[in-house]
């Protein structure tokens, strides 16, 4: 079980790694779109390579950061329900989902993309707008982006199985488990207690 966490801390090492580059890209995107904006307005003119360079941007943000998003707990829980389970059932609730959800929608979908992206590799598919960009290079983004999200949630896996055994913390307890609302609640609660302390 050690060299799975340690396989687990490599692979959230990568996922941290890309999820960073990918905020970069949404700061590439909002320049592109800022500057395309500017100039079609200001001197008439635009160019369907800068539109459509946005909209690879933006897929690569959703697709290349879901696992980094998947390793921060950021993905969509309903928290209504979870905050009401044990941290054991919690985790088992994410074993069940890693493995009979999440892994085989995610091989399935890189199975299905897989054909689109060696088909628009080889026949040097372009974009149909009048100076548009080559289409692999998208395509390509939705297997790698569920490859990925499998390795992230191999590394979960390990994680809740670890916890489960006793050999780790909670790994989705404590700070990362809370959601916004609830930190801003506690953060209130704090300050109005030192406040009543404070006239006492």
């Amino acid at each position: 079980m050690k060299h799975l966490l340690s396989l687990s801390r490599l692979i959230d090492n990568i996922s941290t790694v890309i999820g960073k580059f990918t905020m970069w890209l949404i700061l590439a995107t909002t320049l592109i779109s800022a500057g395309n904006a500017i100039v079609r307005k200001a001197f008439d003119m635009s160019s369907n390579s800068l539109l459509e360079i946005q909209w690879y941007l933006f897929a690569a943000v959703f697709m290349l950061g879901a696992g980094y998003g998947f390793l921060c707990n950021s993905h969509v829980r309903i928290d209504f329900v979870s905050a009401r389970l044990s941290d054991r059932t919690r985790n088992w609730v994410d074993v069940f989902g890693i493995v009979f959800v999440l892994i085989p929608f995610c091989i399935l979908l890189i199975s299905l993309s897989w054909p689109f992206f060696v088909n628009a590799y080889n026949n040097g598919e372009m974009s149909q707008n009048a100076g548009g960009l080559i289409r692999w290079p998208v395509y390509l983004l939705v297997p790698v982006g569920f490859m990925l999200l499998v390795l992230q949630g191999l590394s979960e896996l390990i994680k809740r199985v670890a916890f489960l055994r006793g050999m780790i913390n909670d790994p989705i307890g404590g700070e990362s488990a809370k959601s916004d609302e609830q930190k801003h609640l506690e953060e209130l609660e704090r300050v109005a207690a030192a406040r009543l302390a404070g006239e006492k």
